[in-house]
């Protein structure tokens, strides 16, 4: 057999990589034609290696730093790495937004054509952020009547509270006719999850708040973080810039990184920060446990296949006009 260097291999499909990372307190470097992690130890330094070619994000925590040459390699991988406080949050600032994307003028242009086609016109726009919100249902459903541990967890897609919160949310998604209302429907909807969630794992007194320190919070907002990388690694393989977003406004250049996170977080980033609070979990914990679901619910290929969907659908006015009845 003829001599090949890992170059010559086929890239794994973004949509089909297995790997999140989160890393603290280590140095990032290229040693051997690898990308490695270095920590210091008492007796020795150890070395780990990250397996680029079948990762999709990499978020550094504290103590971290990370060479030139590792930055050129992971780029050339089509590996997305974004800089955050300790336990994942909050996802410091660095390029495009909140990520340092890859470079390169070969990026596809199909679905940013497609995207910008519907993009200007506030009906069609309005009319593909609710095909996201019915997407997010969708998932929600086929994941919490698949998933056996969250049903043992009391998570049941058709228990009486959860039909009678999607009828109404799906009354007033059909009925909305500006993504502000939209947007008061989602918070509405997702008030009621929390209200659900906290019921079945009797935490007491929940109240959603980003700077909380209580564990349920905590983990929220980490789910929230990885969730958002997904998202950021979708939107950057197809091409579609951060700031076309259709749900949380046109002010906000990373908005359509929220618009397609919040297609999995009900699902499953939610469900989970309730469970693995009420089991006294630690962070590793909790982000292994999410990250698994994640990979078990094909999250990543539901966000290809929900934006690729939106992007090459052709709302006619003939189109918009049968939803609207």
């Amino acid at each position: 057999m003829d001599d090949f260097s890992p170059s010559d291999l086929k890239t794994i499909l973004h949509s089909k990589r297995a790997n999140m990372y989160y890393l603290e307190y280590c140095r990032v470097m290229q040693k051997d034609g690898r990308v490695l992690y270095l920590t210091e130890a008492k007796n020795e330094n150890q070395y780990f290696n990250v397996p680029i070619a079948n990762t999709t994000v990499l978020l550094l925590g504290n103590g971290t730093s990370i060479t030139q040459a590792a930055m050129r390699m992971l780029a050339q991988a089509g590996v997305l790495v974004g800089f955050t406080g300790g336990g994942g949050t909050p996802l410091h600032m660095a390029c495009e937004v909140e990520w340092f994307t890859p470079q390169s003028e070969y990026r596809p242009t199909e679905y940013l054509h497609g995207w910008l086609q519907f993009w200007f016109e506030d009906e069609k726009r309005l009319l593909a952020a609710k095909t996201m919100q019915q997407a997010r249902i969708s998932y929600l459903q086929k994941v919490w009547n698949k998933d056996r541990d969250l049903k043992n967890e009391g998570f049941d897609f058709n228990s009486e509270q959860m039909q009678k919160a999607l009828s109404t949310f799906k009354t007033r998604t059909s009925a909305a006719t500006k993504q502000s209302e939209l947007l008061l429907t989602e918070a509405q909807l997702t008030k009621v999850l929390y209200k659900y969630a906290a019921n079945n794992t009797s935490t007491a007194a929940f109240k959603r708040l980003h700077q909380s320190t209580d564990k349920a919070n905590d983990f929220l907002n980490h789910g929230n973080y990885l969730a958002y990388g997904l998202a950021a690694s979708c939107l950057w393989v197809l091409g579609i810039p951060h700031g076309f977003a259709v749900m949380h406004g046109k002010t906000r250049r990373g908005a359509l990184v929220f618009d397609v996170a919040d297609l999995i977080k009900d699902a499953i980033v939610l469900p989970w920060a309730f469970i693995c609070a009420k089991e006294n979990a630690t962070e590793q914990e909790f982000r292994q446990q999410v990250l698994q679901a994640f990979t078990d619910h094909k999250s990543l290929d539901f966000m290809f296949d929900t934006i690729k969907a939106i992007a090459l659908q052709n709302y006619s006015q003939s189109h918009i006009e049968e939803h609207n009845l």
